[in-house]
């Protein structure tokens, strides 16, 4: 049976702008077996050729069609659900450009959705707008709900709080297109032309990327080098497949022989 890898980022190829070490043997070894894989991130700000530059200056060369992101999941859902519809959005260059390539239309008035993703760049007054299309009618949706990390000195809010936000002065709840929602896990498995029980989730985080992948009976593999820790394992009524310390040690072979057992269904 083949496989191949939704492989997260931040916290399993890199922390911030430095390489997790192996995380360049590790993708030259998928390439060199041509196992398929997509650098799946809910990180909606950059586009697939940010990322390509960003891993390209750690000695990692991939290509655009490697990567897949919670801006291109939203734009894919949204076309899918209201083709050439129009769009209020607060975020950033990698939204704005999936929107446009997906036929949308970004105004200023009456839009269909309210879109919100990572940012720096909107204000109040542009949240306060957003909070009056919505109760005028627009739809509320969220390309992701990371948490702010609650370290002090971080200068980029967690798009949670910021949809929070949103939510409690409109009454309205988001939807939400990215990890560990099935909208962005499935588009990622079907641009690999990948069934279920031959994709493998590789993640550093217990909420996102390893339940998205139990929940579709996806192989999970967690790496503590991110987020989750060893110690809050038990913590979970689920569990990964594999828990390894860092790609560095991941071995391909037995990986790529893990099986999932999954429900009935397919998903």
């Amino acid at each position: 049976m083949k496989k191949g890898f939704l492989i997260d980022m931040d916290g399993v190829i890199y922390s911030g702008d430095t390489m997790i070490d192996g995380a360049d043997n590790f993708i030259a070894t998928l390439q060199e077996k041509e196992i398929p894989f997509l650098f799946m991130t809910n990180n909606s700000q950059r586009t697939p050729l940010d990322t390509v530059k960003k891993v390209g200056k750690m000695g990692i060369n991939i290509k655009e069609e490697n990567v897949y992101t919670s801006a291109m999941a939203t734009a894919w859902f949204l076309s899918f659900m209201n083709p050439k519809g129009t769009a209020y959005v607060l975020g950033e260059g990698g939204l704005l450009t999936s929107l446009h390539q997906w036929g949308y239309t970004l105004v200023n008035d009456n839009p269909d959705y309210v879109v919100v993703g990572e940012g720096r760049n909107f204000t109040l007054e542009m949240v306060n707008n957003a909070v009056d299309f919505i109760l005028s009618g627009s739809r509320l949706i969220a390309t992701n709900l990371d948490p702010s990390p609650k370290k002090k000195g971080w200068n980029n809010l967690g798009i949670k709080a910021v949809v929070s936000m949103i939510e409690e002065a409109t009454g309205k709840k988001a939807f939400t297109v990215g990890k560990p929602s099935p909208v962005m896990m499935r588009a990622a498995r079907k641009t690999l032309g990948l069934e279920a029980q031959e994709t493998i989730i590789l993640g550093d985080t217990m909420d996102t990327d390893i339940l998205g992948g139990v929940q579709l009976g996806y192989t999970t593999i967690l790496t503590l080098s991110g987020v989750s820790k060893k110690n809050v394992l038990d913590d979970y009524p689920f569990k990964p497949d594999m828990v390894i310390n860092s790609v560095a040690e991941i071995d391909l072979e037995k990986a790529m022989k893990l099986q999932r057992s999954s429900p009935s269904f397919t998903p």
